[in-house]
């Protein structure tokens, strides 16, 4: 009921185009004070260093209950805020939530969040920050990741979700996800809601030497190395999992291109046509806005572009043991679906 509730009440509030330009609540900063401009390296480049998280709550698509509100107002993020905190109390029972379903969950406003594929708790979640947005995705304005092509359609069926093991058995490791496996979260971390692992979420720490940009991530402790002196991507026959990265300056905003992607890679079902635009710009001493632009022909019918807010954490990185802890889950994950069979066999 007060999942209904809540989605009547926002449809039934008028937003403005004003609103829809700016989040709720927030005022206009005056002609006479000057924009902030981050600090510089000793080389002259913005100071993008740093430890740097990601725990939004935000989801990747616009909820169809929110459909054609870019923003929320102050008071119903209040309210998320309120509900979010009941369902995922550490003592609540509900289970662990991933990617998008905090926002979803708060939404419905059930009395516990239960997800029957879970391994973990409530108990073991970070805390999600909400903010006025309904959606990472700020292009097409709808929110929504535009329609896949048939050709995009026909490969997605074929292929598991980014962090799960799809709905047949696997017969092999091999027939297992990226993420499950512990080889990547992929490139660009979006749109990943494995049972209990952080998807999009987490740490990335940002390292500048003069000529190269290095890109840490936490999970799976992944390092991209992006030079930045204009030499050519590799050539066209040479694939990898997280694509070709190559960076360059406009102003203050540090834009990397990846292409080169491997057919392994299966971002959301895209080939090897995928690239990626990614604009890293320090926005406040303690903010970093992602903005990621993602396009294939040959999967979606238009190119599509999230936001992301990353907030400065004093945290350090840490080893993450993914594959230490995985022996035994991968052993438990195929000897199931061997036990599936023989029980199927038997009948």
């Amino acid at each position: 009921m007060g999942g209904r509730l809540f989605a009547t009440a926002v449809l039934a509030t008028a937003v403005s185009v004003s609103a829809q330009e700016q989040p709720p609540g927030s005022k206009a900063q005056p002609a006479s004070v000057k924009p902030w401009t981050p600090p510089l390296t000793r080389d002259g480049q913005p100071d993008l260093q740093g430890v740097w998280l990601n725990n939004a709550a935000t989801p990747l698509e616009r909820p169809k209950a929110l459909e054609g509100r870019q923003f929320l107002t102050d008071a119903e993020v209040a309210e998320l805020k309120r509900r979010a905190a009941r369902i995922f109390d550490a003592a609540s029972g509900s289970s662990f939530a991933a990617g998008d379903n905090v926002f979803l969950t708060a939404l419905a406003d059930p009395e516990l969040y239960k997800n029957p594929n879970a391994t973990g708790t409530s108990l073991e979640m970070i805390e999600r920050w909400f903010d006025n947005r309904t959606s990472l995705v700020v292009d097409p304005p709808d929110g929504r990741i535009p329609p896949m092509t048939a050709e995009g359609r026909d490969r997605g069926a074929r292929f598991p979700p980014p962090a799960g093991g799809g709905q047949q058995r696997p017969s092999s490791a091999q027939d297992l996800s990226h993420a499950l496996r512990c080889l990547t979260y992929g490139t660009p971390r979006l749109g990943l809601t494995n049972t209990n692992g952080p998807g999009p979420l987490g740490y990335y720490q940002i390292l500048q030497t003069p000529g190269y940009v290095v890109l840490m991530l936490e999970a799976i402790h992944e390092n991209r190395i992006i030079p930045l002196d204009g030499r050519p991507h590799l050539p066209d026959r040479i694939r990898q999992l997280s694509g070709d990265s190559r960076g360059r300056w406009d102003g203050n905003t540090l834009v990397v291109e990846t292409t080169n992607f491997s057919p392994a890679s299966r971002f959301f079902a895209a080939a090897e046509g995928l690239r990626l635009v990614e604009r890293f710009t320090r926005t406040a001493p303690d903010t970093i806005t992602y903005e990621i632009t993602v396009s294939d022909p040959t999967t979606w019918t238009r190119p599509w572009t999230a936001v992301v807010r990353l907030k400065r954490s004093g945290q350090k990185l840490y080893e993450y043991a993914c594959h230490e802890g995985n022996y035994e889950v991968m052993d438990a994950m195929l000897s199931g679906a061997r036990a599936e069979e023989r029980a199927v066999a038997g009948k």
